[in-house]
């Protein structure tokens, strides 16, 4: 019976329905448009009257101050900040064409001398057309550029939302906690329906458009589309790096003069590096968070296709089975869509104890949504049964209900470490009060018990990883793998969303504390950042698992590609070994360079800091005004001349948990001291105590740990992984026996 049924929908399902991938993406660019709209509904002008919640009107601290100036003060500095992430970006992305260009030259050149820069097509075996390798190397050269200007724009899009909403932000906040938060989540939202509206968009066209040109040689076609991973992760790298270098700069820079030598308020005008600080957390935090979330998507994607194209779902043409990756994507839209509403119209936070409570509440109704929604379009789109998905057993059977495990076990995991992550950084519970407790007896415990949490922290995401690539493996091979990594995805739109409302959030604060909007106005936009930070943590957390899954999925697609065996790839082979222990290393290497040019750039922030305060006549009185702009050229001089060097999956994952979780937790405990919410948090004396400056060097030593280093890692991971999968044919053409191992064999 339910055979006959499942036959039935699938007659009735025909290619056709994938155009369900182009109306949900299009959906998506649409829906982020109109929260934009909502957005920008709130003025950054002067106004007569500021009315509470309930309707009433009210006096607060700046009212009495002149309403007009401050709004003003709030604008001017809302200016300042998007220009100086405009003429950072726009600098960095001139770095990126050149690579772009000379690496795009690389790519054609390598894949295309294959069969010898054959022109015509051939015949294989099979009696199927084969394209030639030079329509490998020229359209994975597109595929590698399209990849790349979509990574491209979805940074640049998140950097002008956020940079449009810090301000309106900090405004509606003097309305209370619901105004201000339904301002930064929707902002959020925007850049999260944007970039996965625009990167499913880009992608289904590009396969629509080989389509014609590859004919029936579909292996072909998918290999060629590889390259939009490659594309993606190549600018997530630079923009992780360089992004992350220069907030941090300018973090660390403000944060040890300003708050341990000055003892001067966070985000306080009088200080040098105030707008490089609100400037870096927009180029690091929302850009290039969202550069390498979309590299994530584009990666799974393209090794769930290329593994399928050569099973049966690729041999036989089944276009509708073959698009299931893209179909997954265009679902998770659809569910976060829906869930959009929940924090922005239906129950939006209206109290500080709520905030988290929301925020939280979006990855859980958006998981369970998504949850028979793929059970439904994995029923739909993929036949009963197909083979060809295990290398060593092609005649081995997989069965469409095997791939909704696969993907329910990444989606449902990928909740698990989002909740775990929460749970290590949140100052609400026990984990950050005891790191906060520590700084009583000064910053070299805060050190001790924050890498004990770090370490900790990576635990139970490393169980999850490990379970969900048994379960995956064991059902659909290196299929379901890449499946898994999907599904860890699927919720991608909500986990952008909430990750960027926290680099909003913080430059709300910083905007309030410099327009001189009251200590009122002040403690809520804390409030707001505070969870900020640990929904910052939630979205690494996220883009470390998918990465593990994503790297090892791409393995996958490079050892179907390459025509590897599993004994080929043994532990025990010496050749497998030595790579092992290289691959390891790494990340270590690789943490080095990244965390050393965090130190430089934030020694010279420092110094100019220290130059200005010593130098300039009325500065700390607050009658003379800093050189902003000196601290932003620093950090941006910084970051671009140390991100070139930092240009293995075994020991990165657990090292890239460990600092982002580790930063957040040092970073929440300063905020649970500053805050003084709870009697424990009072005890400990509050803002300029002893207790608060060992917090603020906790805070300062994890900055580069939990936004440059840790998230760089994941990248990296990635990056490896898929430049392997789009120079395989090359490496088996040419390379039988290893770039380094042919010289000794």
């Amino acid at each position: 019976m339910l055979e006959a049924l499942l036959a039935s929908v699938h007659t009735i399902f025909p290619d056709s329905a994938t155009y369900f991938i182009p109306a949900s993406a299009v959906v998506s660019i649409i829906f982020a448009v109109w929260l934009w709209g909502r957005v920008s509904a709130v003025r950054v002008a002067p106004a007569t009257h500021t009315r509470s919640e309930n309707g009433r009107e009210y006096l607060l601290e700046e009212e009495q101050r002149g309403e007009d100036e401050v709004v003003q003060k709030a604008a001017d500095l809302q200016d300042a900040i998007a220009e100086g992430a405009n003429s950072f970006l726009f600098t960095e992305y001139k770095y990126m064409a050149v690579f772009m260009v000379g690496f795009s030259a690389v790519i054609f050149v390598l894949l295309s001398s294959e069969d010898g820069f054959a022109l015509k097509f051939h015949t294989d075996e099979s009696g199927v057309s084969r394209a030639p390798a030079i329509y490998n190397g020229g359209f994975s050269t597109v595929s590698f550029l399209l990849g790349g200007s979509t990574s491209i724009l979805s940074g640049w899009l998140g950097m002008r939302i956020a940079t449009y909403a810090n301000a309106r932000t900090a405004l509606e906040a003097r309305k209370g906690i619901a105004a201000a938060f339904s301002v930064a989540f929707r902002s959020g939202a925007v850049m999260g329906f944007l970039l996965a509206g625009n990167g499913l968009l880009v992608l289904y066209l590009t396969i629509l458009v080989y389509r014609r040109i590859f004919g029936e040689d579909w292996a072909g076609l998918y290999e060629a589309i590889a390259g939009y991973g490659l594309g993606g992760s190549s600018i997530a790298l630079f923009g992780r790096v360089g992004g992350g270098i220069y907030t941090k700069a300018a973090d660390v820079g403000a944060d040890l003069v300003g708050k341990v030598e000055k003892d001067i308020p966070e985000d306080d005008p009088r200080n040098p590096a105030v707008i490089a600080d609100n400037v870096g957390d927009n180029v690091g935090d929302i850009a290039g968070m969202g550069s390498d979330l979309f590299g994530s998507f584009a990666e799974s994607t393209c090794a769930a296709l290329v593994i399928s194209s050569v099973s049966t779902l690729g041999s036989e043409h089944i276009y509708t089975a073959m698009s299931y990756p893209l179909l997954i994507s265009a679902t998770g839209i659809v569910c976060c869509l829906l869930t959009t509403f929940l924090a922005t119209d239906i129950k939006p936070a209206r109290l500080v104890s709520e905030i988290e409570a929301s925020l939280k509440l979006q990855l859980i109704v958006s998981t369970v949504l998504a949850t028979p929604a793929v059970f439904a379009i994995t029923y739909c789109a993929l036949p009963a049964t197909f083979s060809g998905i295990f290398t060593e057993d092609p005649s081995r059977l997989v069965r469409n209900w095997h791939v909704f495990f696969c993907v329910a076990t990444g989606l449902w995991g990928g909740l698990i470490i989002g909740l775990f992550t929460e749970y290590f950084t949140s100052n609400r519970y026990q984990p950050v009060q005891d790191v906060a407790e520590a700084c009583k007896t000064g910053a070299a415990t805060n050190i001790i018990f924050g890498l004990a949490l770090g370490y900790k922290s990576a635990i139970i995401p490393c169980i999850v990883i490990a379970t969900a690539i048994y379960i995956s493996f064991s059902l659909a091979h290196m299929y379901g793998i890449a499946c898994a990594a999907l599904g860890m995805l699927t919720t991608l739109a909500t986990g952008l969303a909430i990750d960027a409302y926290g680099p909003i959030s913080d430059n709300a604060g910083g905007i309030a504390e410099m327009a001189a909007m009251g200590d009122d106005i002040r403690e809520r936009t804390d409030a707001l950042d505070a969870a900020g930070n640990t929904t910052a943590a939630i979205g690494k957390g996220f883009a470390i698992g998918s990465a593990a899954l994503v790297s090892l999925a791409l393995f996958g697609a490079y050892v179907t590609q390459a025509g590897i065996t599993v004994k080929d790839s043994s532990i025990l082979d010496p050749e497998v070994f030595a790579g092992l222990l290289v691959g390891a290393m790494l990340p270590y290497w690789f943490s080095a360079m990244t965390m050393k040019s965090v130190g430089k750039a934030a020694l010279a922030m420092v110094e100019e800091v220290r130059r200005q305060f010593n130098t300039i006549q009325g500065l700390m009185d607050g009658t003379a005004r800093p050189d902003y702009r000196q601290c932003v050229e620093i950090s941006t001089q910084a970051s671009l001349s140390e991100m070139i060097p930092p240009g293995a999956l075994v020991s990165g994952v657990q090292m890239a948990v460990s600092m982002s979780n580790t930063g957040g937790a040092w970073d929440n405990a300063k905020k649970y001291v500053e805050a003084g919410a709870s009697e424990h948090a009072r005890s400990m004396g509050g803002k300029g105590s002893d207790v608060h400056k060992a917090a603020v060097v906790g805070d300062t030593v994890g900055d580069p740990l939990k936004d440059t280093s840790g998230p760089s890692l994941n990248i990296l991971i990635k990056l490896m992984a898929v430049e392997s999968l789009v120079f395989a044919p090359f490496f088996k053409a040419h390379t039988a026996n290893g770039l380094i191992f042919q010289y000794f064999n």
